[in-house]
């Protein structure tokens, strides 16, 4: 046979200590069925946990800017509470087919009052470190009881924003969920605070 039988038995002996073509074919379908998997998983836990959302407007400044996109958590409400100082989405009150995002300042059950610009609840100043000088609203706005089940709204750009000082309260029914990872431009990319 020469060579060529030489080289076969070699390429034969080869092949069975590495399990053959059938071992490298199976080992390669696991590692292709848990990419498959992996990413699987990863499209439910961001189509069905979180909803990705274009941030549209300058109201929430410094912050979040106008087209950053974000990553909103729209299962977290179930097993905590809202908190003063988060940043929801929500559908618009008077119009639910609008999504608006907002930093939630009076809780239910909360008086909330503006004077000269600053954040009253319950009679006490609220420290707003999210809103810069330049940002600020000097206006003035009356006390305003916030009902069961609903929640006071402000965007952190207080001169430019439309909120609660306009509009009132947002019911609890139509809050989509809190605003968690800005994912886009990638230079913003990180938690939302």
């Amino acid at each position: 046979m020469g060579h060529g039988g030489e080289a076969w038995e070699d390429l034969k002996g080869a092949r069975e200590a590495s399990g053959g073509h059938k071992g490298g074919f199976w080992e390669s379908r696991y590692w292709l069925r848990d990419v498959v998997l992996s990413t699987l998983l990863a499209f439910i836990l961001i189509f069905f946990f979180y909803q990705p959302v274009e941030v549209r407007g300058s109201s929430m400044l410094p912050g979040i800017e106008s087209h950053e996109r974000i990553f909103v958590n729209k299962f977290i409400y179930r097993f905590e509470p809202i908190h003063r100082g988060d940043i929801i989405v929500f559908r618009y009150p008077r119009d639910p087919a609008k999504i608006f995002i907002k930093r939630v300042i009076g809780l239910p059950g909360d008086w909330v009052s503006i004077r000269g610009g600053h954040v009253y609840i319950n009679g006490r100043r609220l420290h707003e470190p999210y809103v810069p000088r330049s940002y600020a609203d000097p206006s003035n706005y009356p006390a305003v009881h916030v009902p069961p089940h609903h929640y006071y709204v402000l965007g952190d750009h207080r001169d430019d924003s439309s909120d609660s000082r306009v509009w009132g309260t947002v019911p609890r029914r139509l809050i989509i969920g809190k605003a968690a990872f800005a994912y886009w431009p990638l230079s913003e990319a990180g938690a939302v605070r």
